[in-house]
């Protein structure tokens, strides 16, 4: 009876591990392709884009209008969105963040919190601050593995996530733009002298990153069945958390922090409380910042005075 009991505990516990493992896939996918925005601007011009999560934000009520106004499907929802985040994205460099790019990192960080507030509230403003709920635009099949519960939408969610991220890795390892985004992380000033346009090749980071942001807020739409004005808040942050965690300029480190951060937050939730998973995330940011402030695939860099 004993070893029955013993055997039962040590199953139940196995699914239940399993199927955290596949709702942190999930999250942490979403989070990654936010974290990657974070991470490619950083790598850029070194600025903290605090603006990046109401981009999301802005690509989820995108999506949400076309979809219920136009009637259109999960795939024209998303490139819609993702369009219109970039024009945003890069919009919001031109006139917030070119004109400041000489001045103290103080001073942009500041502009950064303010871009985000005048989006949030613009956004409050015009749509108005009530929870909305999301079209359904995808299978609402599940897939039951022993008892492990798969939604379909959470296999779109990452398929989704693959499909950007790999078409992301060709347009920075193997086209031109690429190759001048690369140049302008490495050394901005040799690059300008090697003929690289730096302000269009700052734009065009700032689309590529806000148009990845605009595609996770259709799927967290997908995902949670919920958006409202605020909705870019904490999730940013967490992607903010991802980037720190796999090293802040490393797109590879950025997937990889998304991923830890989407399965710390299942797990904690699912052993734990879901009243901690946002505290255990940011204990988790302090943990790194103490131990390793590079990140995990960052590099360490010293300061000229």
């Amino acid at each position: 009876m004993l070893t029955w009991f013993y055997s039962y505990m040590r199953r139940c516990d196995l699914e239940q591990f399993s199927q955290q493992i596949v709702n942190g896939i999930s999250l942490g996918s979403i989070y990654a392709l936010v974290a990657l925005g974070y991470t490619m601007v950083y790598g850029i011009i070194k600025l903290i884009n605090f603006a990046h999560g109401d981009v999301y934000m802005v690509g989820a009520y995108v999506g949400f209008a076309v979809t219920t106004f136009a009637g259109i499907g999960f795939i024209p929802a998303l490139i819609t969105s993702m369009a219109a985040c970039a024009i945003l994205g890069m919009t919001i460099e031109k006139v917030a963040y070119k004109p400041l790019r000489n001045s103290t990192r103080i001073a942009v960080l500041i502009t950064a919190i303010g871009v985000s507030l005048l989006l949030e509230y613009g956004m409050m403003y015009f749509v108005g601050a009530q929870v909305r709920s999301y079209p359904k635009l995808l299978s609402e099949e599940v897939l039951t593995i022993g008892s492990v519960i798969i939604k379909m939408q959470q296999i779109y969610i990452v398929i989704t996530v693959l499909v950007l991220m790999v078409i992301l890795q060709y347009v920075v390892k193997r086209t031109k733009v690429g190759k001048a985004m690369r140049a302008v992380s490495a050394d901005k000033d040799a690059a300008q002298l090697m003929g690289i346009k730096i302000d269009n090749t700052i734009s065009f980071t700032f689309a590529i990153g806000s148009a990845l942001a605009g595609a996770g807020g259709v799927l967290v739409g997908i995902y949670y069945n919920s958006i409202d004005p605020l909705m870019g808040t904490m999730p940013g942050l967490k992607a903010f958390v991802a980037a720190v965690f796999g090293g802040i300029g490393s797109i590879p480190g950025a997937m990889i922090g998304g991923l830890s951060i989407g399965m710390l937050e299942t797990f904690v939730a699912g052993y734990g409380s879901s009243k901690l998973r946002d505290a255990a995330v940011f204990a988790f940011l302090i943990f790194v910042l103490l131990l390793k402030p590079s990140g995990l695939l960052g590099r360490d860099t010293k300061e000229k005075v």
